[in-house]
């Protein structure tokens, strides 16, 4: 147990839309968990069970759900007089380590400064909860996960950090200072985790680790049960954006300094081609420009310009590069690509080797 107290808080909900049977399912379950809340709760660790019924369908899912949750962790914190409190979010279907919450506790007293932080995740690669072809399909999509982020760090950009709903934490003086978690329906851990990592500080937890669920999901649009579905559907085959493409922005982000020095004469600097005409695309003469006339130093310069060319901009950049420069490749191939290049020694090749050495790679940053 940690030092400090605990509060669990546990959102059960349904939309309007839902049927009967969910509905009358989520009644029972929050029936049998106010009981098992009341003979289970410690002095220094409570569950409170919150039950929110019929929430519209516009905003009816796990957004909403997790606003709710830190919502209400936010008021309780506010009650106790509690100006910097933990909000931790994690799901009903994962597990972790015994450690966690120590871990947690540790980790804020550690880094004070920090206003939310990262937690290290791992999906279980075999058992007997799920299919075969689950477990096969949970592994190509965590390494393209890992990939994903290594390869924006090995292009330079600053902003590259894990964002899975499950595996998240934050102060509660900061949640309501950024206005807190939004109602999106899908993604909405990546939106409000960027609000955060933009503010500097953000930090990784490496010291524990949770195990989200691998489970197939089709109640959101995207995300890991989506993807997770669609690849086994394929029978495990997966791809993930070229490594090229992240070449590509690492040569223009080496090239911030002259860009700045020059005042915009960025057009003689020897840009890659998907550099040059996504930038067109987007007005960055206009744009560095602005950026140029508010700044008076490179390191200025710097922070400006990759508010602008922020997590989302890469995104946008990463699929008009698959979709005119560059095709997807199979994910093992683009992992191994990176871990060659990143000199990270490797002696098996297929996907589960290839996750692995980026589980170690990745906790022990």
């Amino acid at each position: 147990m940690p030092l400090c107290d605990v509060e669990v808080i546990v959102v059960i909900n349904d939309s309007e839309t839902d049927n009967l049977k969910t509905k009358k399912l989520n009644e029972s379950v929050y029936e049998k968990a106010l009981e098992w809340s009341e003979k289970n709760s410690l002095p220094r660790m409570r569950f409170r069970i919150i039950y929110k019924d019929d929430m519209p369908p516009k905003f009816g899912g796990v957004g909403l759900a997790r606003k709710i949750g830190m919502d209400e962790a936010c008021y309780r914190f506010e009650k106790a007089k509690v100006k910097r409190g933990i909000i931790v979010c994690f799901d009903a279907d994962s597990k972790c380590q015994e450690n966690y919450l120590v871990e947690i506790e540790n980790h804020f007293k550690n880094n004070a400064r920090t206003p939310a932080c990262s937690i290290y995740f791992e999906h279980p690669l075999r058992g007997f909860d799920h299919e075969e072809t689950v477990y096969q399909a949970i592994i190509a999509y965590e390494l393209h996960l890992r990939y994903f982020i290594n390869v924006q760090r090995l292009a330079g950009c600053p902003f590259a950090y894990q964002t899975i709903g499950s595996s998240m934490a934050v102060r509660s003086d900061h949640y309501q200072k950024q206005g807190g978690m939004n109602k999106r329906k899908a993604g909405e851990d990546f939106y409000f985790l960027q609000k955060f990592i933009a503010l500097g500080n953000f930090t990784e937890l490496n010291t524990t680790t949770v195990i989200p669920s691998p489970r197939i999901s089709d109640r959101v649009p995207f995300g890991t049960g989506k993807a997770v579905g669609e690849i086994a559907k394929a029978k495990g085959v997966y791809t993930t954006y070229n490594l090229q493409t992240f070449l590509d922005l690492k040569h223009f982000f080496e090239k911030l300094k002259p860009i700045y020095q020059s005042k915009n004469d960025w057009r003689n600097l020897d840009l890659p081609n998907s550099i040059v005409q996504y930038l067109d695309l987007h007005d960055f003469d206009t744009r560095v420009a602005e950026i140029l006339k508010n700044t008076k130093s490179f390191i200025s310069f710097k922070k400006r310009f990759f508010k602008w060319f922020n997590a989302f901009q890469v995104m946008k950049f990463a699929h008009f590069a698959r979709d005119h420069f560059y095709e997807n490749k199979p994910v093992g191939e683009s992992a191994l690509e990176l871990l060659k290049i990143l000199d990270h020694p490797i002696k098996k090749e297929d996907l589960k080797s290839l996750l692995l050495a980026y589980r170690k790679m990745d906790r022990i940053k």
